[in-house]
C-alpha cells in the first residue's frame, strides 16, 4: 500500500485518455474438443500451501536482489518474470505494459482467460512492487500472490464464467499508484465501459489482521460480507487504506471497486482484538514498509481466509449479472458549495409515500467532489434533527472525493419528511461541493 500523500498536494480527478485497448482473447487454452467446459459452480478452496509457496519464491527473489522487489530494480522485473511464467504456463495470454517513473522503466502485468463476455470484464488485481526497504511479503506479496493462486485456480477448474476474466498485477504503487494510474489512463474509454468491476488486494495477511471491506460498490461489498458471515467472522468497513492502493483510478474512472485488507500500521483496538483475536495496542502489521517485512511477517490464518474471499468473489461476481440491492430511491444532484473551513453545509431530499419507519439497514450513497476528503465531517440528519455520523474527519486521509455508500440503523425514525446530507470542512487549503446523495428505502 503507497503511504499517505502530503498534506499540501492534492490530485486533480483522473482523465481518461484513449490510448490502449487490451482486447480478450477468444479462443487461447479453450477446453480441448470433445471435453465440456466446466459449468460454474462454487468457487474452490484456495490451497494456503500454494500461495505460501509463491511468497517463498518472491522473499528468494528479493533477496537474491539487494533485499528488494521495489519499481526500477531487478528484483520486481524478475517478481514479474516469476508470475508471467506461471500464467503462460497455465493458458492465459499475458501482455507486460511498460511505462516510465522516476527515470526507470516498469511493468504492469496483464492476464486474461479465454472466453466470457468481453463486454462485461471483470478485474482482479494487486501490486507486485515493494517498498526499497524491505521484501515487501505482507504489503504486497500476500496480495499477489493469491490473486495468482486465484487466477491457477481459474485455470485448474477450467472455468467458463459469463463474464470474461482479466488479473493485473501492477508496477510502482508505492510511489503513489503510479502503474494503476498508467493502465487506466491509457484505456480507451470503449474499453473502460466494459469494465463490470475491479478487485483489489493490497496486503491480506497481516500478522497482528483484521478484517476489512471496501464500502465502495455495494454487490461487490456485500458479497466478500456474505462469504465472511458464513464463517461467523465479523468485518468492518475498511479506512486506513482508502484511496491509498490502485483501485482509486478504477474507482475515480467510474468503475465499480471493492476488495480486502488485514490492516497497516494502524492500532488494533481492544474492541477488535475481543472480535479477531491478536494484540490490541499493537500495529495490525509492525513491519509495514520495513525490512522486517519477510515470509515471517504473515499470518497464515489471515492468509487463508482472504484468499478463499477473493476465489469467492471471482466466481460469484463473474456468473450472469448482478444488480444492485432494489429498493425506492429519493435523491438529490443540485450541486452545494462546501466553504473551505467553513459552516456545515446540508443538501435535502424529501421522503414521500413511505409507511412506518426507516429500515435499520438504511444505504446512503453519497458523491461529494473534493480535493482532500479528510478535511470532511459527513452526517445524515434525520427528519427530527437527530444526526448519524457517516464519516470523520481524518488528516491523514489526503485522497480525492467522498464517493461512498453507508448504511445506517435509522429504524427508530420515521421515514416521511426531509433528510438531509450535512457536510462540513474542518481544515484549510482545500474546497468541494456536494455533487450528489440519495437514500435506497
Amino acid at each position: 500500500m503507497s503511504p499517505a500523500r502530503p498534506r499540501s498536494l492534492s490530485v486533480a480527478a483522473l482523465a481518461v485518455a484513449a490510448l490502449l485497448a487490451a482486447a480478450a482473447p477468444a479462443v487461447q487454452a479453450a477446453p480441448t474438443a470433445g471435453t465440456a467446459p466446466a459449468a460454474l459452480a462454487a468457487a474452490p478452496d484456495i490451497p494456503l500451501a500454494n500461495v505460501k509457496a509463491h511468497l517463498t519464491q518472491l522473499q528468494s527473489i528479493a533477496t537474491a536482489n539487494s533485499g528488494n522487489r521495489a519499481h526500477g530494480r531487478a528484483g520486481y522485473k524478475a517478481s514479474v518474470d516469476y508470475v508471467k511464467a506461471k500464467l503462460d504456463a497455465a493458458g492465459y495470454t499475458t501482455a507486460l505494459q511498460q511505462f516510465t517513473s522516476g527515470g526507470a522503466t516498469g511493468y504492469n502485468l496483464i492476464a486474461d482467460w479465454p472466453g466470457g463476455d468481453p463486454n462485461q470484464v471483470l478485474m482482479a488485481g494487486s501490486h507486485l512492487d515493494s517498498v526499497t526497504s524491505g521484501a515487501g511479503i505482507n504489503d504486497n506479496g500476500s496480495g499477489s500472490a493469491a490473486v495468482l493462486e486465484t487466477a491457477l485456480a481459474v485455470s485448474r477448474a477450467r472455468l467458463a464464467p459469463d463474464k470474461h476474466l482479466r488479473f493485473a498485477w501492477w508496477g510502482a504503487e508505492e510511489l503513489g499508484l503510479v502503474g494503476s494510474k498508467y493502465y487506466v489512463n491509457n484505456l480507451a474509454t470503449a474499453e473502460r465501459s466494459k469494465l463490470a468491476g475491479y478487485l483489489n488486494f493490497d496486503m491480506i495477511g497481516s500478522p497482528n489482521p483484521g478484517y476489512f471491506v471496501y464500502d465502495d460498490d455495494p454487490v461487490i461489498e456485500q458479497t466478500f460480507k456474505d462469504y465472511y458471515a458464513g464463517l461467523s467472522i465479523p468485518t468492518e468497513i475498511e479506512t486506513e487504506g482508502d484511496g491509498r492502493s490502485d483501485h482509486a483510478p478504477f474507482k475515480n474512472a467510474g468503475v465499480p471497486v471493492g476488495g480486502l485488507f488485514s490492516g497497516a500500521d494502524y492500532t488494533k483496538t481492544s474492541a477488535q482484538a475481543q472480535k479477531w483475536g491478536g494484540t490490541a495496542g499493537q500495529a495490525f502489521d509492525r513491519c509495514y514498509h520495513s525490512s522486517c517485512d519477510t515470509t515471517a511477517n504473515i499470518n497464515d490464518t489471515a492468509l487463508d481466509r482472504n484468499s478463499d474471499a477473493i476465489a469467492h468473489a471471482v466466481w460469484t461476481l463473474s456468473a450472469g449479472t448482478t444488480t444492485p440491492p432494489t429498493g425506492t430511491v429519493f435523491s438529490n444532484a443540485a450541486d452545494v458549495a462546501v466553504p473551505d473551513n467553513g459552516a456545515a453545509v446540508t443538501s435535502p431530499v424529501s421522503v414521500t409515500g413511505r409507511t412506518g419507519n426507516a429500515p435499520s439497514a438504511l444505504k446512503v450513497a453519497v458523491d461529494i467532489k473534493h480535493t482532500y476528503r479528510g478535511d470532511l465531517v459527513v452526517d445524515l440528519l434525520a427528519p427530527d434533527g437527530t444526526a448519524y455520523r457517516l464519516k470523520n474527519s481524518s488528516g491523514s486521509d489526503s485522497a480525492d472525493n467522498v464517493i461512498a455508500t453507508y448504511t445506517v440503523n435509522a429504524s427508530s425514525e420515521t421515514a416521511n419528511g426531509t433528510w438531509k446530507l450535512q457536510v462540513r470542512d474542518v481544515a484549510a487549503q482545500d474546497t468541494g461541493y456536494i455533487d450528489s446523495w440519495g437514500l435506497t428505502f
